[in-house]
């Protein structure tokens, strides 16, 4: 029962489930991407010579090298890198830098106006000077 119950702790845990929904996301996107590029895109690119790019294949020898299926896959990663940066990465980046932000450093000593030392924010005396503080 140990291995089980083990087993059942680790699934259940946020993260592994989290992976697995990004996954099917990712896929799915994917999937969504490689149709755009290869129903949308690809025939505007063919417009002007009214070729089908999937059709550019070179036979050497008793190889074939298909350039336009190569040409069709990296539009399909560079469209996805571009979605994935801009509707990812840059809002995370913007998120983050707002929290940091929002995270500013509070003082926790204030300047002395007599002898100019640091002393802590409550004080209502100067510890090196004496010197009454005005209300922080």
């Amino acid at each position: 029962m140990g291995v089980i119950d083990d087993f059942r702790a680790f699934i259940s845990k946020g993260n592994v489930i989290d992976l697995a929904v990004g996954f099917i996301i990712g896929v799915a996107f994917a999937a969504v991407v490689t149709a755009l590029v290869n129903d949308i895109i690809m025939p505007i690119i063919s417009i002007p010579g009214s070729h089908d790019l999937s059709g550019y294949v070179y036979t050497i020898g008793g190889g074939t090298i298909m350039q336009g299926a190569f040409v069709t896959a990296l539009i399909n990663f560079v469209l996805i890198a571009l979605v994935v940066f801009f509707v990812f990465v840059r809002p995370m980046a913007r998120m983050k830098a707002r929290e940091e932000a929002a995270k500013a450093v509070v003082p926790t000593t204030r300047e002395c106006p007599m002898c100019l030392s640091n002393v802590p924010i409550k004080a209502r005396r100067c510890m090196y000077c004496t010197a009454d503080l005005p209300p922080a």
